[in-house]
């Protein structure tokens, strides 16, 4: 009977370990997340793993391959383990991932407010101003324009603190 298993990975190789996997007709379950990030200047999505370094894979150990074959892919590490034997995984956590990574991809920005829209700030140091927005910074943050002694300021303001 087929059933889920958590395998570590060498740092970085996830990939590489999960494509070798798949070769040998494993299926294999790498969750990543699609995050903003400024590289080299510019703000860029890049997927990133949800969990570093581990891989999930699903296969009967009595039907083939061993957990030794598995174990000795290459970017594989071991797997983890409970005592002596490797360490079975609930399927429902495995589905339970799948729907949330669905439920991230399809889910849109459209959250935050367009360019020059005038939002109220309800907490923190700039509680109770009218501010206007400019852009996002990052996934929790947003740069806002106050006004300050008669002249706009750009202020990083947590997305929690504004009325959106």
């Amino acid at each position: 009977m087929k059933r889920w298993y958590l395998l570590y990975c060498k740092r970085g190789e996830q990939a590489r370990a999960k494509m070798h996997l798949e070769n040998q007709g494993l299926e294999c379950y790498y969750p990543e997340l699609e995050v903003e990030k400024i590289l080299r200047g510019k703000r860029q999505s890049v997927k990133e793993p949800l969990f570093p370094s581990y891989v999930f894979v699903y296969f009967d150990y009595e039907q083939g391959p061993s957990f030794t074959t598995v174990r000795s892919t290459r970017g594989v590490t071991d797997f983890i383990r409970f005592g002596a034997h490797p360490k079975e995984v609930g399927s429902e956590l495995i589905v339970e991932l799948k729907s949330l990574e669905r439920s991230q991809s399809e889910c849109d920005t459209g959250e935050l407010p367009q360019k020059g829209e005038s939002i109220r700030v309800t907490g923190g140091q700039f509680a109770g101003i009218e501010a206007i927005f400019q852009e996002s910074d990052g996934e929790a943050r947003s740069i806002m324009l106050v006004n300050l002694i008669n002249k706009q300021v750009p202020v990083s303001i947590d997305n929690k603190d504004l009325d959106i």
